[in-house]
């Protein structure tokens, strides 16, 4: 069950997010895998991510789960601000939280069920990304108080900037910058991305270009930033309205520092750039704010209350809907079709799939199955 006073607009706006990663964009994905019309081409760059600088619908999943896990905080420790002390239970619990999340990370991306050490990514995972910034964020908030967190939040904005100016010398080659430098340097052979050959020697892929390490300075900011739309959302002595409305301009500012700051240093989502920081937290101020309004102020919520299925397990949802493959089973009920759909069969396959995804995530929520990290 969810804690006494959250929101249902942050269950309903995080189960988005994951029914767009999980549910539609396979579809979609087989959709256009099938058609190849120009006409789609529109589509098809909202839903592919960049290359390297940009940002599209695609690139906002990431974001969007992060600042969604920081904007749980201030509901679930409010009564750390409001005078309990923080004990060992809290300590445990944060760092349960996080060796669950870094543990969930491997089965998911590191390859921790191939039982392959050369295999092993030990931070390669949204959710690890999560872990880090979700834990720093948590800490900040308990310890540092409003003004405190503000301060550390920024320092480590900082920190981020000055380590490509001073150290990185604004390099933004998607091989040879620092925070890819930082990454190869300390994860060697068990960075995402590695290619082993025959004779047991291994090299640098080049196309791979996301980095974890430094990007964990921004990667707090973004779950920090999530903590402060909750903190503001949770503050009750004012109106909802006037909360949304105050949220939504907070995003637009973001995004406009975004797009100014993008003259310096673009947006570029895997090196989690400082462009990119502001401008994707911004957008999701904005659709925090929309959903805040229309769930939680006006009452809005018939018809999208089944997408707490996927909200209020989110981490359950990302885990099944990543690592298992419900192909077997959809092929094996829908196999009939493949001479009636030609290239569209594996559109109805991964409707098979996605159906499945739901069904399980539906028959969760109706039993009070929730995955809790």
């Amino acid at each position: 069950m969810a804690p006494k006073k959250r929101l249902a607009s942050l269950d309903i706006l995080r189960g988005m997010d994951l029914f767009l990663l999980l549910v539609a964009g396979p579809v979609i994905h087989a959709f256009l895998g099938a058609n190849n019309s120009p006409a789609w081409d529109g589509l098809r760059r909202q839903v592919t991510h960049v290359s390297w600088e940009g940002f599209v619908l695609w690139d906002i999943i990431m974001p969007l789960f992060m600042f969604m896990s920081g904007a749980t905080i201030p509901f679930s420790m409010a009564r750390y601000r409001e005078g309990e002390r923080p004990g060992k239970a809290f300590h445990l619990k944060l760092l349960k939280r996080f060796a669950l999340l870094f543990f969930l990370g491997w089965i998911v991306q590191g390859n921790l069920l191939n039982l392959d050490l050369k295999e092993f990514h030990p931070f390669a995972n949204t959710l690890q990304a999560i872990a880090v910034g979700y834990v720093f964020a948590a800490l900040a908030f308990v310890y540092l108080g409003k003004r405190g967190s503000w301060i550390f939040g920024s320092a480590c904005f900082a920190a981020y900037l000055l380590v490509f100016i001073v150290f990185g010398h604004m390099n933004l080659d998607p091989q040879t910058n620092v925070a890819m430098v930082i990454d190869k340097a300390v994860l060697g052979a068990h960075r995402d991305g590695v290619i082993w050959n025959p004779d047991g020697s291994w090299a640098w892929r080049e196309g791979y270009q996301y980095t974890w390490i430094l990007s964990s300075l921004n990667f707090i900011v973004t779950v920090m930033l999530g903590c402060y739309a909750g903190s503001m959302l949770k503050d009750e002595s004012k109106p909802g309205k006037y909360k949304g409305l105050v949220l939504a301009a907070t995003g637009v500012s973001l995004v406009i520092l975004g797009i100014a700051l993008d003259s310096f240093f673009p947006v570029i989502k895997k090196i989690w750039s400082s462009s990119m920081t502001l401008y994707s937290a911004g957008w999701c101020c904005l659709a925090l704010a929309v959903v805040y309004l229309v769930v939680d102020v006006w009452g809005k919520s018939k018809g999208l209350e089944w997408l707490k299925y996927f909200g209020m397990n989110s981490i359950a949802a990302y885990c099944i809907g990543e690592v298992i493959d419900f192909s077997s089973v959809s092929e094996s009920l829908l196999h009939g079709f493949e001479h009636l759909t030609g290239d569209y069969y594996q559109l109805v396959i991964a409707l098979g799939n996605v159906t499945i995804l739901f069904l399980i995530m539906r028959l969760m929520y109706k039993k009070g199955i929730f995955l809790k990290v």
